[in-house]
């Protein structure tokens, strides 16, 4: 068994796999460090140095979508990758479409981070910070899944325009100065304690908010935790108030239609005829 170690870097990936290729190595007799498995069966192979004889034509769109597939995190993250590449290199496309089995699993893959990067876009929330502060104006602390943090904060520059703002998260983080982005694949620990430690001045107002704008009347919970997966609500300002406003749907709030609050107002009540 070949056991390699990419240090979870796609291009360090790449040119291994290129590598292994041009010598016709077998998937089943590589393994990558970061996979864990590997040091079980790991043994001392000799393997020629340089490039080998074997060239091969991989198709440029292969290459973007195992990029793509790279951002998982899961068993067999980098040899699944090479499997494909193998049997396209080897004249079997098939294995990039979803009908196959190995190219199924790697369009799930890729689904995953596609979902995980709008859970980036749409659970991030960003907290403003005192004017006369040096740093970033917005910080934010977020927990994905898969790596796709790099790529999908780029989202943000669009979309907050000049001002500086950061995202940290138990691994790496992003810092965008108000010119270029800067991502760090260790996140620092002054970025973490910023992001987790900061107060928010709006937080009071946004939790009025959003507990008056909750309908019970209109809750499903199965598809609110679809949409809305419970392993963002503890970094969520409302995370706190959801299960709250979800207990009182079961009650038999669902049956004013409206926040608790708004329906213990007094008003002029319609008669139905």
């Amino acid at each position: 068994m070949i056991n390699l170690d990419c240090d979870d870097l796609f291009d360090t990936w790449r040119q291994q796999a290129r590598w292994l290729l041009s010598h016709e190595v077998d998937p089943s007799l590589v393994s990558w460090a970061s996979e864990g498995v590997s040091d079980l069966f790991a043994s001392d192979v000799h393997v020629p140095e340089g490039q080998g004889p074997f060239q091969a034509r991989i198709p440029r769109a292969l290459l973007d979508t195992l990029e793509q597939a790279a951002r998982y995190r899961g068993d067999q993250r980098w040899s699944l990758l090479y499997e494909v590449l193998w049997r396209v290199s080897h004249g079997d496309r098939t294995a990039m479409m979803a009908g196959d089995k190995l190219g199924s699993e790697l369009q799930r893959r890729i689904k995953q981070v596609q979902r995980e990067a709008h859970h980036l876009h749409a659970f991030v929330r960003f907290i403003e910070r005192p004017q006369d502060q040096p740093g970033p104006q917005y910080v934010a602390w977020h927990e994905p899944a898969h790596d796709i943090l790099h790529s999908a904060s780029e989202h943000f520059i669009g979309r907050m325009g000049r001002h500086r703002w950061l995202i940290a998260t138990p691994r790496d983080g992003v810092y965008y100065d108000g010119e270029q982005l800067i991502h760090q694949r260790q996140c620092p620990l002054e970025w973490q304690q910023l992001a987790q430690n900061v107060d928010d001045p709006h937080g009071e107002l946004w939790l009025t908010y959003y507990s008056h704008i909750f309908n019970p009347a209109r809750l499903n919970e199965k598809v609110m935790q679809g949409h809305l997966p419970v392993r963002f609500w503890k970094n969520l300002p409302e995370g706190e108030l959801i299960p709250g406003l979800i207990t009182q749907a079961r009650t038999g709030k669902q049956q004013n239609g409206q926040a608790s609050g708004i329906a213990a107002r007094g008003g002029k009540r319609i008669a139905l005829k």
